[in-house]
């Protein structure tokens, strides 16, 4: 039987941000950077790969190692992270990653000769006169490159442009020689960088990282992490190097900009900061991949998933954060689930007091996730649900906390019945009798009494 699949579409104890995701050969595989469990800054582990079967998109399997950080001549003894990466099936058949290293200015190139193989490192890019991109004088440093292959042509964006840095002018694109490291075309700005976008189309959602490229039809998606750095926007164009328009928003990690079951500007996530990822077409259906924040830090990122749907017109309408993710349709309305797969962690207090998602043991373990730090007036949110005749929910907790789970429907909503809770420093089950409307419905539970209480799961009967 398939699994059903939710956010975050990896096991709880996996962290990877910034993914980008292909289909080869009937899988998805998803690249990205790889945070460490309680790690104090980004991308402090090796890349890795997984994959799933584009008709079971619960069933993600673990490849292993790709590429270590070590393997870059320039990182012998490991002091420089990689940064989030890209891939690409070049001209020859074979497979490119790209990456930079977190304190040069360079982009480098490894290759195998399958999607999820051990990658060999290859060079640098660079001019045809051998100068590695972004050591030129007046080069703007390298940062987030982003490939595509289409047909024999091979094109690379890149950048990185911080708040009020008028050195960094945005987004850069350009055209790859078939060796996959020769620039045959010289970089040129197609979105505007923070300090550049005034007075236009782009204004309030200018370039700041996260380049990510796709072709559909005979349209170019450029996928990017907006100023407001939460948000995924994107651009399109006929051509792959020029007239980039502004498009929208795509996803929000924090469900900003979404009014369908709460005010606009309201943040259904508080534990939000950048943003990464990419689009893609599995099965006809097409998805945006991007990443949240857990632990209560930048650090710990995991990997998130919306199906999204491109209109005729070309256009993309943001889409809200969801428990349910690349499963593409309501969750059963049946049965036990993790807390960790919550879409909104909310409260009324300083961010200190609210909830976060975070697991026991440290990086590597396998050890479920759950929520915690659930304070009074604190809400945790999940959807969303088919259901029919549910006529009791469970919940499981521990924490030293007194009081009641409220459960609803909407997040403002009234409650539907309450479940009592008590201190306890194990694992405990409480239940009550509550009838859930059939249909599809969201799932809110609201913390109302002292002390601090953790959830781990609830079931639905």
């Amino acid at each position: 039987m398939k699994k059903q699949a939710f956010n975050p579409y990896l096991p709880s104890w996996e962290y990877i941000p910034d993914g980008e995701p292909y289909v080869f050969n009937g899988r998805v595989y998803v690249y990205g950077s790889h945070d460490k469990f309680n790690g104090y800054v980004f991308c402090m582990n090796d890349y890795v790969c997984w994959s799933a079967p584009v008709d079971d998109l619960g069933n993600w399997r673990y490849e292993g190692v790709i590429f270590k950080k070590t393997d870059d001549p320039l990182n012998p003894d490991g002091h420089m992270c990689l940064y989030a990466p890209d891939v690409t099936q070049g001209p020859d058949g074979r497979y490119y990653l790209y990456y930079v290293l977190d304190k040069v200015p360079v982009v480098s190139v490894a290759v195998c000769d399958s999607p999820a193989g051990k990658y060999e490192f290859l060079g640098y890019v660079h001019y045809q006169c051998g100068t590695r991109l972004g050591e030129r004088p007046g080069d703007e440093p390298q940062f987030d490159p982003g490939l595509l292959t289409d047909g024999e042509n091979v094109y690379l964006y890149t950048g990185f442009c911080g708040h009020g840095d008028k050195t960094r002018s945005g987004a850069m694109a350009m055209k790859l020689a078939t060796d996959m490291l020769t620039i045959v075309e010289e970089p040129v700005i197609i979105v505007p960088g923070n300090c550049y976008g005034k007075g236009t189309e782009y204004e309030g959602h200018e370039y700041f990282e996260a380049a990510s490229i796709r072709k559909h039809g005979d349209t170019y998606y450029f996928v990017y992490s907006s100023t407001p750095m939460h948000e995924l926007c994107y651009a399109t164009s006929k051509h792959p190097l020029k007239d980039f328009k502004f498009g929208g928003v795509i996803v929000s990690n924090c469900d900003k900009g979404i009014s369908s079951y709460k005010p606009a500007d309201k943040l259904m996530n508080y534990h939000y900061a950048n943003n990464h990822g990419g689009i893609t077409e599995i099965n006809g259906d097409w998805y945006v991949f991007y990443h949240r924040h857990t632990n209560g830090t930048w650090f710990s990122r995991q990997g998130c998933v919306e199906k999204i749907e491109i209109q005729p017109d070309g256009s993309i309408q943001q889409v809200e954060i969801t428990s349910q993710g690349i499963n593409g349709k309501p969750l059963a309305g049946k049965g036990e689930y993790p807390a960790y797969i919550a879409c909104n962690l909310f409260g009324t207090k300083d961010n200190a007091s609210l909830p976060r998602i975070t697991q026991d043991g440290k990086d590597g373990d396998e050890e479920i996730g759950f929520v915690t730090n659930i304070t009074d007036s604190a809400g945790v949110g999940f959807k969303y649900f088919d259901c029919n005749g549910v006529t009791r929910v469970k919940i499981k907790t521990r924490g030293y906390s007194s009081g009641v789970f409220e459960v609803k429907t909407t997040w403002d909503g009234p409650p539907l019945g309450v479940i009592p809770v008590a201190y306890t420093n194990v694992w405990v089950d409480n239940a009550a009798d509550i009838n859930l409307p059939d249909g599809v419905n969201a799932l809110y539970f609201v913390y109302r009494g002292g002390g601090t209480a953790t959830l781990g799961s609830f079931t639905l009967e």
